[in-house]
């Protein structure tokens, strides 16, 4: 899944409308956010295996310190309790770390059984959305939206740039999800990993975004 954890950042502002949207964002999008590292360091692997779904040439067979059941609830603890420690937000601590573990849940229902129980673990597990490429871009789709209108009736701009910084945002992310529907598979595992790290830009991207928008009155 892909614009699908965006939508769980910005759907997120309606239940913490307190918290930057950059940290909402971060929390859905922080295993992704890991991943690439991983890769980078040598930790997980990635196979180019075109046709594995209908929907991704990817083949996720090795990633349980990002992406295992065990490891993203870790994950979401952390975050969740750095979250704690910097706001003393309880709410906020509670919403992004609930909003971590909503990596794993989505993933859990696109990918195909590749996704660990934990490091080490021989079982794995997926619904398999990703065998349908139609099923998936509906999905996804609808989930975006549904994220962007929540988020957009949630806060008004304060000035110009909190709205053209939010739609530029907003078709940036459909451009790039056209993109990866319509291109050939990546060249390599390393070329997956540095398009990866390209979404770090979206968590200051959508802090500043934040930062010129107030959430409207009751």
């Amino acid at each position: 899944m892909f614009i699908g954890h965006f939508a769980v950042g910005f759907a997120s502002k309606r239940a913490a409308p307190r918290t930057s949207l950059g940290a909402l964002m971060a929390a859905p999008l922080l295993l992704d956010l890991m991943w690439p590292l991983a890769l980078l360091a040598g930790i997980e692997s990635v196979k180019v295996d075109p046709g594995n779904t209908a929907f991704t040439p990817l083949d996720l067979h090795d990633y349980p310190w990002t992406h295992s059941l065990a490891m993203s609830l870790v994950w979401s603890v952390l975050f969740a309790l750095g979250v704690l420690a910097l706001t003393r937000d309880r709410r906020a601590a509670a919403v992004t770390g609930l909003g971590v573990f909503s990596h794993w849940i989505l993933d859990f229902v696109t990918h195909r059984p590749d996704m660990p129980l934990w490091p080490g673990s021989k079982i794995y597990v997926g619904l398999g959305l990703w065998n349908s490429r139609a099923g998936t871009i509906a999905v996804e789709a609808a989930m975006f939206a549904a994220g962007v209108w929540l988020y957009a009736t949630t806060t008004r701009a304060r000035r110009r740039a909190g709205t053209v910084a939010m739609w530029a945002l907003v078709l940036v992310l459909v451009a790039l999800y056209v993109t990866t529907v319509l291109s050939p598979p990546p060249p390599s595992p390393r070329a997956i990993a540095f398009g990866g790290l390209a979404a770090w830009i979206f968590v200051p991207w959508a802090w500043w975004i934040d930062r010129h928008r107030e959430v409207r009155p009751s």
